[in-house]
């Protein structure tokens, strides 16, 4: 199959005069300047407590890389942050709930911690961007288990994988805000365990050699153990990830479905995607895992239990919950 990815199409303030203040405003009474002090005083301590508030919450969301401060939340916020799937199985009633495959992978909380030491940079462990390449012949000859992350333009891939890789803060994934930013095939080396690829998007801005690249890395790349196919869970499956996941099934190749920006959407709208792709993937794929991951690379949710599936399909830990 000869693959085709349509291109798509991407999707000032004036300055105001300060108005004239008129006649100076004559002596107001004694108990309307009492009433106006405390409201300038509350006005004030209001201004400096927002960006306050803000540096907290930015604190709290930035702590959540770290699992140790995941398993300190309350257990409802930690079972939403880790486990996704679960909280949006809550809003299903019983005899709809096997619907989701919720626990085909469902490690314990102690085989997420020990997952976590292979994504933590340390000087036994190093993590660090590699090489780059535009063609197979190019990538770097490695024999340690591969894993690659594709998507559409602008699925959030390289916050994704920024998110990844937090634990290894000196890791330098380019996150751009114009799709299309991933022009090569990017490979990252995580210690002895395994090398992670960020391929290129399709879609809008792809590369021009985007297919060859693509088709023959997936279907050449001998330690390439699993594909992560990136989709939008605002939108759901568009016609480019269809060819995409037409290209995985025609190739055999054995992939996971990771919905993205979970932060962006109602409950609701979330959980009513969820089910549509979920039924896609019971019904029209073959090679697909049947557990969807949704993850947000916002607030973390979701990204510790991917970091831990990836280290169980790397070999680099044993669960019992796969």
């Amino acid at each position: 199959m000869r693959l085709q990815f349509p291109s798509g199409v991407a999707g000032a303030g004036s300055r105001t005069r300060r108005p004239d203040p008129g006649p100076v405003a004559q002596p107001r009474g004694f108990l309307e300047k009492k009433m106006a002090i405390p409201r300038l005083r509350h006005a004030v301590r209001t201004l400096f407590e927002v960006p306050a508030a803000l540096q907290r919450l930015s604190r709290a969301c930035s702590t959540f890389h770290a699992f140790t401060d995941v398993l300190r939340l309350p257990k409802r916020q930690m079972t939403k942050l880790v486990f996704p799937l679960r909280e949006l199985e809550r809003q299903l009633t019983p005899d709809s709930r096997l619907d989701l495959h919720v626990k085909i992978f469902d490690p314990s909380l102690e085989d997420i911690s020990k997952a976590e030491a292979v994504f933590t940079a340390t000087s036994r462990n190093r993590i660090s961007y590699l090489s780059s390449a535009v063609r197979l012949d190019h990538a770097p000859d490695l024999p340690s288990p591969e894993v690659c992350f594709i998507g559409r333009s602008n699925v959030g891939k390289s916050s994704l994988i920024k998110a990844l890789f937090s634990l290894a803060p000196e890791v330098e994934v380019r996150v751009s805000k114009k799709p299309g930013h991933t022009k090569k095939m990017n490979f990252f080396k995580v210690g002895k365990y395994f090398t992670l690829v960020d391929m290129p998007g399709y879609g809008y801005r792809a590369p021009e050699d985007f297919v060859d690249m693509v088709e023959t890395y997936l279907k050449e790349r001998r330690n390439l153990m699993r594909t992560f196919l990136l989709v939008d869970s605002v939108v759901g499956i568009q016609k480019t990830d269809s060819i995409a996941i037409e290209m995985c099934e025609e190739f055999a190749l054995p992939y996971v479905m990771v919905l993205t920006k979970i932060d962006k959407s109602s409950k609701g709208h979330l959980l009513k995607q969820v089910l549509q792709i979920q039924k896609f993937v019971d019904r029209e794929t073959q090679g697909c895992f049947p557990q969807l991951f949704p993850v947000s690379s916002v607030t973390y949710s979701g990204i510790h239990l991917l970091r831990c599936f990836i280290a169980n399909i790397t070999g680099n830990l044993k669960t019992d919950g796969l």
